[in-house]
């Protein structure tokens, strides 16, 4: 029988477990949030995001800017925010006006308040296992999410589709913390349902509609869908058939209601650890 990796629960209990540790801070955590491109999807992100902020008892910050915005302008603003004692966690939401320069302003970020674990510092801890660091909110959520259904990862054979810096390769850095044996593969690797045929567990984050089918996976497989796309009908749908995957595997995620509410709870748990972090 294929059990459903029901991200909302998993991201409810975390969220409520939050708002517990918040209502007993004299102080509440502050999550400033920039956006900086047209992208009705980041759009619809950041009020999200801004709207679980709230909810959790955060005190929530959004900079909007316009396609006329220049590197220096948010780069000056970055700069307060890193001086504010008011926020303690920095969101640059991604991808940028074409004409910005993310490399730049991500590097900006102070690294204790840089929320989403991409600068490159972070990195560098991440990926060297060196003493804390905010983890990357999409692959630190699938983690939980796994470990909140009893799956271990010890010893699994890991396929990773997608070699972002956002997704692809923390992901693949936190599987082999989990002394899984980890492979990357992306949308040009050939003869990838070879590849992934052999794996334990698939997590999928191309972005590419239904890419995973029924023939990419063996059967009792775990299946991680981090794909969200809309199709021509206003569905939205992900990088794995679920109709046809959800037949071989044991797990799997769906798309919505997986990996996105994961994706939201961590970045309120990051934005909490960095709070309890900046008073010590």
């Amino acid at each position: 029988m294929t059990i459903i990796l029901d991200g909302k629960k998993s991201a409810h209990l975390i969220i409520e477990n939050i708002k517990k540790k918040t209502a007993n801070l004299k102080e509440k955590p502050g999550l400033a949030v920039i956006l900086a491109n047209n992208n009705p999807a980041s759009r619809i992100y950041v009020g999200t995001k801004e709207k679980k902020a709230k909810e959790v008892g955060f005190n929530s910050y959004v900079y909007k800017f316009d396609e006329n915005t220049g590197n220096e302008q948010i780069i000056e603003l970055i700069k307060k925010l890193n001086e504010d004692s008011k926020v303690q966690g920095i969101l640059v939401q991604l991808p940028l006006f074409s004409h910005l320069s993310e490399s730049k302003i991500i590097e900006s970020i102070d690294p204790k308040k840089d929320v989403d674990g991409f600068h490159p510092i972070n990195v560098g801890k991440l990926n060297l296992g060196l003493d804390f660091c905010p983890i990357p909110c999409t692959p630190k959520g699938i983690i939980r999410l796994l470990k909140d259904y009893q799956i271990s990862l010890e010893g699994k054979n890991a396929v990773v589709i997608g070699r972002s810096n956002i997704v692809g390769k923390p992901m693949a850095a936190l599987l082999l913390k989990e002394s899984a044996t980890v492979t990357i593969a992306h949308s040009k690797t050939k003869d990838l349902p070879i590849i992934t045929k052999k794996a334990d567990i698939i997590i999928s984050a191309t972005g590419i509609p239904h890419l995973i089918k029924e023939n990419f996976v063996q059967t009792g497989a775990i299946v991680v869908d981090v794909g969200i796309i809309k199709n021509k009908e206003g569905k939205i749908i992900g990088d794995v058939d679920f109709s046809e995957v959800s037949k071989k595997a044991s797990y799997i995620t769906p798309t919505p209601g997986g990996v996105g509410p994961m994706t939201i709870a961590s970045l309120l748990d990051n934005t909490l650890e960095l709070y309890l972090r900046s008073l010590e």
